[in-house]
């Protein structure tokens, strides 16, 4: 033990010092220096840890022009929603990191994509450090679950789970988590920064050497980010997000980061008894509850991947009884409807200063993409004025801060998911309505500036 050394390192990027730091040099956190003790690695130890018998030993470097260049196979989970958002199905030899607040239902969805898989006859390997064989089973049951395929294993030693690996010679694995797992080479509890970045390395090496799919649980930090050292993310090859309100069943997976697809798509999933359910038609999902209009309610047309949907934007506008107005938004960026509103104010005249404004997209659905713009700005100064727009209308369309409406991608799209769910008009960026194929019974209102869009509003209510 004389050889032992005592390091701090930071749990949010893996920056490693001497003595305890209030702020992460690394990067900026505050209060995530944790103490490890770092245990030197005998030889004899770093040999045993060693995978052997793996396809792809003595293989030499090959010239660029000699290598083939294949598709890479997929293998598709049975679930649509699933392959849709890993890009049409699982890659051979990839590792997949799956994180989401506890209970969102990572595993139940892992699970499921776990019998689907058996019941193509792929021999498949659950590894569950959370729960005993017992209680996976139990859960299994409620998801009617019974594939002889699916092998199931509790374990946390990660040395017995690649054992157990090189023995099985399963088609795709699930690690459910990767925080329980630790290494005995390696001198720190299980859950730590040095425990997960090892881990992951080595069953990244194992996905790449004998061509089997992992899947890895993350837990998540109270900021929402997957736990453990930002290297974890860049060690494996696809990271999906489970995101969901508590209080709504909908679930949504969402690709940040995948080498074999685009990054753009989501997946849409129901939590009920029987596990989860897919939704193949988000925009009635959505405006399911949607039973009249009203003042502050306009559907804004967006679109997640390659994927249009029609959700609701909600805006409670009521004059202030603080010194100061408030602000607040669920579903968009705090700082954009702050910027959306300034513009509003400098550009249209509408004095906000005193009034309190609430913007919500209902369903718990998240809008990232700049199109939602046009959206929340109609239902604030609808919600303000009290106008209201008629049944039928959808809105989409980028605001500047000049006030100009600029146009966007995926403008025909959005128009035929409209006519699909019965919309029969269109509030756009008048660019985008030039020059393009309308639907049938489809009428596009363009609108150039923000006050324009307000002169419709204020024509059509």
């Amino acid at each position: 033990m004389a050889g032992n050394k005592t390091v701090f390192v930071c749990s949010e990027c893996g920056y490693e010092s001497r003595k305890w730091l209030g702020k992460c040099p690394g990067c900026q956190a505050w209060n995530t220096f944790h103490e490890e003790t770092i245990v030197p690695v005998s030889k004899s130890a770093a040999k045993a840890t060693v995978v052997s018998g793996v396809p792809g030993d003595g293989e030499k470097p090959m010239p660029l022009p000699q290598v083939a260049r294949e598709d890479f196979p997929r293998c598709s989970t049975g679930m649509g929603e699933l392959d849709r958002v890993l890009g049409g199905g699982v890659v051979a030899g990839s590792l997949i990191l799956i994180g989401g607040d506890p209970g969102i239902g990572k595993s139940t969805l892992l699970l499921q994509a776990a019998e689907n898989l058996a019941r193509q006859h792929r021999k498949v390997l659950y590894i569950s450090g959370e729960e005993s064989t017992r209680q996976v089973a139990m859960r299994a049951a409620r998801l009617h679950a019974q594939s002889p395929e699916l092998l199931i294993y509790s374990q946390t030693h990660l040395d017995s789970v690649l054992q157990q690996i090189e023995r099985t010679d399963p088609d795709f694995v699930v690690i459910d988590s990767i925080q329980t797992m630790y290494r005995s080479d390696v001198g720190s509890a299980p859950g730590s920064v040095s425990q997960v970045r090892e881990s992951a390395a080595m069953l990244m090496q194992v996905a790449k050497t004998r061509g089997c799919s992992i899947f890895v649980v993350g837990h998540v930090t109270k900021a929402g980010a997957i736990a453990g050292p930002r290297v974890l993310e860049h060690i494996v090859d696809t990271v999906l997000y489970f995101e969901g309100d508590e209080y709504h069943a909908y679930r949504l997976l969402r690709s940040v980061k995948n080498r074999f697809g685009s990054t753009q798509e989501i997946g849409l999933f129901e939590m009920r008894e029987e596990g989860m359910v897919e939704i193949t038609n988000p925009s009635e999902m959505f405006l399911s509850q949607r039973d009249r209009e009203a003042p502050g309610s306009v559907v804004a047309a967006s679109m997640e991947g390659s994927r249009p949907m029609l959700v609701e934007l909600q805006a409670l506008v009521a004059s202030t009884s603080f010194g100061n107005a408030r602000r607040q938004s669920a579903g968009i960026d705090y700082n954009r409807m702050v910027l959306l509103l300034a513009v509003l104010e400098k550009r249209a005249g509408y004095k906000l200063y005193d009034q309190d404004v609430y913007l919500n997209v209902a369903g718990g659905l998240r809008l990232v993409e700049p199109a939602a713009d046009l959206a929340a700005i109609l239902a604030v100064a609808s919600g303000f004025r009290g106008a209201v727009l008629p049944r039928g209308t959808a809105v989409f369309g980028e605001v500047s801060l000049t006030g100009e409406i600029r146009p966007v991608r995926f403008a025909e799209q959005r128009l035929w998911e409209m006519r699909r769910t019965g919309f029969t008009r269109a509030i756009l960026p008048a660019r985008n309505a030039a020059g393009i194929a309308v639907p049938e019974g489809m009428e596009l209102v363009g609108v150039s500036t923000v006050a324009g869009a307000l002169t419709q509003l204020q024509e059509l209510s």
